[in-house]
């Protein structure tokens, strides 16, 4: 049973100051590999996406997502004595994150100078909207301003068009990811090279500017500036969306000979035979022609006809799923990504599985997502303090 198998990340000390997404999405994925995360929330309300979009018995089913496997310590930061006990409890931690913005951590004390020298080998991630340095360090970032200085929003949406988003907060989670590496990689130096931490500093529009392949790249050989282009590939053909009797489907037929078997299949051999259609630059010249071709035929079946023809010529094609879809699906469950969680309310919402799949040390789900300060008396106990300590504290207002 996996729930025998180790957890690659079991012994690692996290504490996690951030809020909302990035942060914790890091915090997150340390945690389903066996990190303790000790997430420092505000007495009161908490970290805010507890609220956010649909609530069970008043909580966001997001939060059972985002904060599973985490325990929960309510405690005010902006009080000495509780930025004395975070500074405690950094001094045991293999790992400290925080998104807040620059100069917060400063202003409590806790700069990574000075938590450096309580703990030399504190690895530290530090997401934020435009990083730790450069003219604009100051200024208010969220993903969606990420999104949009990391060049990606100028490619999403039709043509001359207004950009849109991609549904889901996507700059959070690249900076999340991105950050999720950085710790692994200063967690292997200090574990190879020496005891010493190091500081990780993710900006979101950089996380995002990453991921943004030839862009910039393609702007300075050619002075070419990538415009949106629905749902096409630019440059690549064919793959694009295309309309069925019930639905869409995707169609990535741009490998010379997977185009050769998908015109082959929607019956246009003058196609597939076409000179100068054998390579990519080719298709892209014509790729109106070759659109309008594949619509016309998809247009005239339904999904499942289209999805079954192309699968048996081996022509990679997928249906757009929505939630039913996907909780439907039995390729999710085989592979279990779709988990039954329970709450600590005693309800029982369907998650998603855990990525990536290690064979030997798998992530799982060890605890669901915690109340406000359902931890906070057991972390401050295994820190030291007493059961006075702890009252007095929670009669000042410090913790909750």
């Amino acid at each position: 049973m996996e729930t025998d198998k180790p957890l690659a990340l079991a012994g690692v000390r996290v504490v996690e100051m951030g809020q909302l997404i990035a942060g914790p999405f890091c915090g997150k994925t340390l945690a389903e590999f066996g990190a303790d995360v000790v997430k420092i929330e505000a007495p009161g309300g908490g970290d805010p996406l507890r609220n956010w979009r649909m609530l069970q018995n008043g909580t966001s089913v997001w939060w059972q997502v985002q904060s599973r496997n985490k325990r929960s310590l309510a405690l005010d930061l902006r009080q000495a004595e509780g930025q004395d006990i975070a500074r405690k409890l950094i001094a045991e931690a293999d790992v400290l994150i925080e998104n807040f913005r620059p100069g917060t951590l400063e202003g409590w004390g806790m700069s990574p100078e000075e938590l450096h020298s309580l703990n030399p080998g504190l690895v530290m991630l530090r997401i934020s909207g435009y990083g730790q340095t450069g003219p604009y360090r100051d200024m208010p970032g969220f993903g969606v301003v990420g999104e949009a200085m990391g060049g990606l929003r100028h490619l999403t949406g039709e043509p001359g068009r207004v950009p849109v988003r991609c549904g889901i907060s996507i700059g959070d989670t690249l900076a999340a990811l991105h950050g999720a590496i950085g710790v692994l990689t200063a967690l292997y130096h200090r574990k190879v090279n020496g005891g010493q931490g190091q500081v990780i500093d993710v900006a979101l529009h950089e996380a995002v500017f990453n991921c943004m392949e030839s862009l910039i790249p393609e702007y300075s050989a050619f002075g070419a500036v990538r415009e949106a282009a629905g749902s096409a590939l630019p440059g690549i053909a064919p793959s694009n969306a295309y309309p069925c009797t019930d639905g869409w489907v995707l169609v990535a037929g741009n490998g010379d000979s997977i185009f050769k078997r998908l015109m082959a299949a929607i019956g246009r051999d003058d196609l597939a035979t076409a000179t100068d259609l054998a390579d990519n630059a080719g298709r892209v010249a014509r790729v109106a022609e070759i659109d309008e071709a594949i619509g016309a035929w998809t247009a005239a079946r339904s999904v499942p006809q289209v999805l079954e023809a192309l699968g048996a010529a081996r022509v990679p094609a997928g249906k757009v799923y929505t939630a039913r879809d996907i909780a439907e699906d039995p390729h999710y469950r085989a592979r279990d990504m779709l988990l039954a969680q329970t709450t600590r309310d005693g309800d029982t919402v369907t998650v998603p599985g855990i990525v990536p799949k290690l064979s030997a040390t798998p992530g799982r789900i060890r605890t669901s997502a915690p109340r406000l300060g359902d931890d906070t008396d057991a972390v401050l106990a295994e820190a030291g303090l007493t059961t006075e300590q702890i009252a007095l504290l929670r009669r000042n207002g410090v913790i909750a």
